[in-house]
């Protein structure tokens, strides 16, 4: 419907970042976290192509995240729950402050957090500029 669209606020049309977008927006995402030297961001940013900045800032906080999945795992393995398990978690929260997170993290991360803008999306996007315009 035509007058419906014409009450409709313009659309913004925001590209997917490019390869150098993706390779920025992991250095601001990580800039506060320990990250091993040896993480190579254009190898990031290259398995990220079709990420959009916020499904990289997602697989920035999943690989931060890595760390304290490790040590929940240890701890749970030790079969402590409840005063104990908490116990041993702020006795071990030094390590948490000082872990880095590395290049596997980072895979491991890439490798859950999908992409949320498909083909046939940006496919959709292109058609309605093409035919409406956007901003």
């Amino acid at each position: 419907d035509e007058a419906m669209r014409r009450r409709l606020e313009k659309r913004i049309y925001i590209p997917l970042p490019t390869f150098q977008g993706r390779v920025a927006l992991f250095e601001i995402s990580m800039k506060d976290i320990h990250v091993e030297p040896d993480v190579d961001l254009t190898t990031l940013a290259e398995k990220t192509d079709g990420y959009s900045g916020a499904d990289v800032a997602n697989v920035c906080r999943d690989a931060a995240m890595m760390s304290v999945r490790r040590l929940m795992d240890r701890v749970r393995a030790k079969g402590l729950s409840g005063t104990q398990l908490h116990q041993e978690l702020v006795a071990n929260k030094d390590q948490l402050n000082h872990s880095k997170v590395s290049e596997a993290d980072f895979l491991a991360a890439i490798a859950k957090v999908h992409k949320s803008v498909g083909d046939t999306d940006l496919a959709r996007f292109d058609q309605w500029s093409q035919e409406f315009g956007a901003a």
